[in-house]
């Protein structure tokens, strides 16, 4: 079996479905022309096919000829809320909608991978599940997780994938420990008493309330937790006014807490827990009261070691030089986190970054783009993974 030149046998089909899928993205929960392509090609595969968990999410479980332990791959479909300002001909034709993560990549490589492992049954020692994921932006994980996608038959493992800009094309990226960030994203909103600016002290001032509380979080982060473990505290969003000379009666902060470490109840970090005390404090200094809302809650994505050694026996034998093979760690959110949480997992990074390319935008930005000679390495990389955690 010369995994190498299977996949290769594949690349033409394996842009062609990354194009269209670029050409036609959904947001969150939304995936339904993609859910049923990958559902339909599942199909034609011989896969056990379940479809609409978590509504728009795919499950293709494939069954290997010997009896041990199931494996889930995870490839994520969902687009975000951006009006794409490349010039190429798979554009994006849904307005304001694009593929600037590289889902459309994700879910390509694993569609390929799935056919190729389909058809070599007999070296499967065990099961492998092949999980579309919906509205990882919006941190769906968990809810596949309750409607029971590690369950039946259970899964022993998982990989994931992220094809990533900040790193250079030809570059795989596997990492000890956690490798991307947990996330809280809030919406705080802080109520005062409006009035008129030619009388503030017949007022209470949500406006520089806000101004205290966006000061004071920070010492979070550099006084509070321990520089070493990495926290961050982000304001993104600050709404509130509506003239010049009014004292609005609320403001709205949005914003995320990021941090590398597994938050638990018995941990000395406790960054939402110290984040909310300030803003306590500094509403009762001012007579002023907050609302809080954690609209995004997941955990970091962290690395089980015995996978870890796994990805990277893949990898070599994958890569050329093991030169190629980085270390790498970000404080972005993936809700990969949760699995990662449950089974022993490892997720990891495939370069996509070229700039003669124009492919080194970063992730989110409208005319971010995928080297598309990288996508091979995904589907040889899901390949291997498969095969060596399986073999008998």
């Amino acid at each position: 079996m010369d995994i190498k030149e299977l996949v290769k046998e594949h690349n033409d089909e394996l842009i062609e479905l990354r194009r269209d899928f670029h050409k036609h993205p959904e947001l969150g929960f939304k995936e339904f022309r993609t859910s049923k392509k990958v559902a339909s090609y599942l199909k034609g595969l011989g896969l056990e096919v379940t479809e609409n968990i978590a509504e728009t999410g795919v499950i293709g479980l494939l069954k290997g000829d010997n009896p041990g332990k199931t494996l889930m791959l995870r490839a994520d479909m969902d687009a975000l809320p951006i009006t794409e300002q490349n010039d190429v001909k798979y554009k994006s034709q849904n307005e304001g909608v694009m593929h600037a993560c590289g889902h459309d990549g994700h879910t390509s490589m694993l569609m390929i991978a799935a056919k190729i492992l389909s058809k070599h049954k007999d070296k499967i020692y065990g099961n492998i599940k092949f999980v579309f994921q919906p509205n990882e932006e919006g941190e769906a994980a968990r809810r596949m997780i309750e409607e029971g996608v590690l369950e039946n038959p259970k899964v022993d493992g998982a990989f994931g994938i992220h094809l990533w800009s900040p790193i250079e094309s030809g570059k795989i990226a596997i990492s000890h420990g956690a490798v991307m960030g947990g996330l809280y994203e809030f919406e705080l909103k802080i109520k005062g008493q409006g009035g008129h600016t030619s009388a503030p002290h017949d007022a209470i001032d949500p406006i520089i309330v806000a101004s205290n509380i966006i000061q004071s979080v920070q010492t979070i982060q550099t006084r509070e937790i321990n520089p070493l473990k990495p926290t961050l505290i982000m304001f993104g969003q600050i709404n509130g006014g509506t003239a010049t000379n009014i004292i609005p009666e609320e403001v709205m902060l949005r914003g995320t807490i990021r941090y590398l470490y597994r938050d638990n109840p018995g941990g000395n970090e406790r960054p939402k827990e110290r984040f909310e005390r300030i803003i306590k404090n500094v509403c009762d200094s001012h007579r002023a009261e907050y609302e809080i809302e954690y609209i995004v809650e997941s955990p970091p994505v962290y690395n089980n070691e015995e996978m870890v050694e796994l990805a990277y026996e893949s990898a070599q034998e994958v890569m050329k030089n093991k030169s190629d093979i980085v270390d790498y760690t970000n404080l972005a959110g993936e809700d990969f986190g949760e699995f990662s949480d449950e089974v022993p997992s490892t997720f990891y990074f495939i370069g996509i970054g070229n700039k003669e390319k124009g492919t080194h935008f970063a992730h989110h930005h409208p005319k971010f783009n995928i080297d598309e000679d990288s996508l091979s390495l995904g589907v040889e990389m899901h390949v291997r993974s498969a095969l060596n955690y399986l073999s008998k």
